[in-house]
């Protein structure tokens, strides 16, 4: 009787424990047979009604089995209006990548934040910056014949000096050079040398494909030909780029070289660009690139595979429409970007 009742107990758990393991591995493959693909979060330019434009960029990369947030946009409640618009699941992250200190792009930091509070997040290493950092406290110039009181830690610093984040508790890890942080995923990291924003750190996503390399890039300031050149030494195929330039006020001449040196040079195959790549760039690229550029407004789900495409609307153009357009230069006269860019910028961004 009892050996009945222990067998029939087996058949139970056996029974409930069989279709969990199978559920759990169907998850798996599912999750790994999702096509690679980005999807546009947040930007100042789209067609879905749904969601809201702003100034700023946030990408969800799916990519060789990982789920990655490249950036956060600007704003914590459009950030989760879009994020909810596009049902999009941000607990459900292998990590995020803060590619520099700009508030267009760290903004709706907070939103992750409350969703997913322990993710690992991959910033920009300074020397002092809203990331937090640190320093070896030789770094300062020390006089011993002070009096303790007089000196700095009673003139017994700690080794190296650890400097707060904006972001407490958040589980950050500094990228002070070009990492490897999964297999097959690199994080750039290059710092600007233009005006306005030298010296700033910024980190760029590099993903090694069988196709190539595919290249999210967040807002170029070390300039859009300098990220490429430093993604060609993991493979010198660059498949597909997308994200911001930086080329808002930049003359037809400046424009032309890097569309001629992406195409003709770099031999790029796909190009996506967004944000902050500015309105003549992106005529500039769409004439160059033809049926390989992809429109990339927001939300948008571009296809990565070997034929990338829209997959979110097949019938998108590929430039921006008046509507585009209107909202753009609006949302770039609020932008970071004008900042940086000065008068030039200001008038470009005049709505017409």
């Amino acid at each position: 009787m009892r050996s009945t009742h222990f067998t029939v107990l087996l058949v139970i758990f056996g029974s409930a424990w069989i279709p969990a393991s199978c559920a759990t591995t169907g998850s798996t493959a599912a999750a790994a047979s999702v096509p690679a693909r980005i999807t546009v979060l947040y930007d100042a330019f789209g067609k879905d009604a749904t969601m809201t434009k702003d100034w700023g960029y946030a990408a969800l990369v799916e990519i060789n089995g990982k789920r990655i947030l490249f950036d956060t946009g600007d704003d914590p409640g459009i950030l989760a209006k879009n994020v909810k618009a596009k049902g999009v699941d941000l607990t459900r992250l292998d990590f995020v990548v803060l590619s520099h200190r700009h508030s267009d792009h760290i903004g709706g930091f907070s939103f992750l934040l409350s969703l997913n509070p322990q993710v690992k997040i991959y910033a920009p290493k300074e020397n002092f910056g809203v990331f937090g950092s640190d320093l070896p406290s030789k770094f300062y110039r020390k006089d011993e014949s002070l009096p303790p009181e007089m000196r700095y830690y009673g003139g017994t610093p700690p080794e190296i000096m650890k400097f707060g984040t904006a972001f407490p508790g958040a589980n950050i890890q500094l990228i002070d050079k070009t990492t490897e942080v999964v297999p097959g995923v690199t994080l750039i990291a290059l710092v600007s040398d233009a005006p306005g924003t030298k010296e700033l750190k910024e980190l760029s996503l590099a993903i090694s494909t069988p196709d190539g390399i595919v290249l999210v890039v967040a807002c170029s300031h070390p300039g859009v030909e300098t990220i490429i050149a430093e993604a060609v030494k993991i493979n010198p195929h660059i498949h597909f780029i997308a994200g911001g330039f930086h080329l808002l006020v930049a003359q037809d001449p400046a424009i032309e070289k890097v569309a001629a040196a992406l195409h003709d040079n770099y031999k790029v195959d796909y190009i996506a660009p967004g944000h902050c790549t500015g309105e003549p760039t992106f005529a500039a690229l769409q004439k160059v690139f033809g049926d390989r550029y992809l429109y990339a407004g927001l939300g948008m789900t571009l296809g990565i595979g070997a034929n990338p495409r829209a997959e979110s609307d097949r019938n998108a153009a590929n430039i921006l429409d008046e509507g585009d357009l209107l909202s753009y230069r609006t949302l770039l006269a609020k932008s970071d970007d004008l900042k940086d860019s000065g008068t030039e910028a200001a008038r470009l961004a005049q709505i017409q």
